[in-house]
């Protein structure tokens, strides 16, 4: 019968004391770059949907989960090496990269449609993540739920921008049009 070792929580918050500060900068300088928000111009004079949120409430949304993120990683990265772990973390790094790139994308292209592309793929590879996460440690993949919650509003504001504002896209594919 083999044996388990028991789970060490022992430097998780060494190395949170990494990932979180990592994620949360490297979220803010990507939305600073690409003038996201209403201090973009080309943003600010578009049609919102409805249901858009006032704008404070994305930064301090955003900051949240950027600190779940980082604490999710970190405690992905305080397991034993495996298989499980290399996959959980793989995808970690594939959903945060289109989250990077999704602001550029949309508030310093204009490019409504191809964002709403990423998010689309942004909200599979972050459920894929959670569950594999969720293999290798529970709580790592229950605190990405959150995140899953808001870009599933991300997305539909996404793609009702693009609805009520024909035109506005740098380079329409047609798949946010009324």
């Amino acid at each position: 019968m083999a044996t388990i070792a028991p789970r060490s929580d022992r430097g998780i918050w060494k190395k949170a004391l990494v990932t979180v500060p990592a994620l949360v900068v490297a979220g803010s300088l990507f939305a600073f770059v690409a003038r996201s928000g209403f201090d973009n111009p080309w943003y600010a004079a578009l049609k919102m949907p409805s249901f858009q949120p006032p704008g404070w409430v994305f930064g301090a949304v955003w900051t949240t989960l950027y600190t779940l993120m980082g604490l999710s990683l970190a405690s992905l990265l305080n397991e034993p090496s495996s298989k499980q772990r290399t996959t959980a973390l793989a995808l970690f790094g594939v959903q945060m990269l289109l989250n990077l790139a999704w602001s550029p994308v949309f508030f310093s292209g204009h490019y409504i449609d191809a964002a709403f592309l990423i998010i689309l793929a942004m909200d599979v590879l972050v459920t894929m993540t959670i569950v594999a996460a969720y293999k290798v440690r529970p709580l790592a993949g229950a605190l990405l739920l959150p995140y899953l919650a808001w870009l599933c509003l991300a997305t539909a504001l996404n793609h009702e921008t693009g609805r009520l504002n024909p035109g506005a896209d740098a380079a329409p594919l047609g798949l946010t049009k009324g």
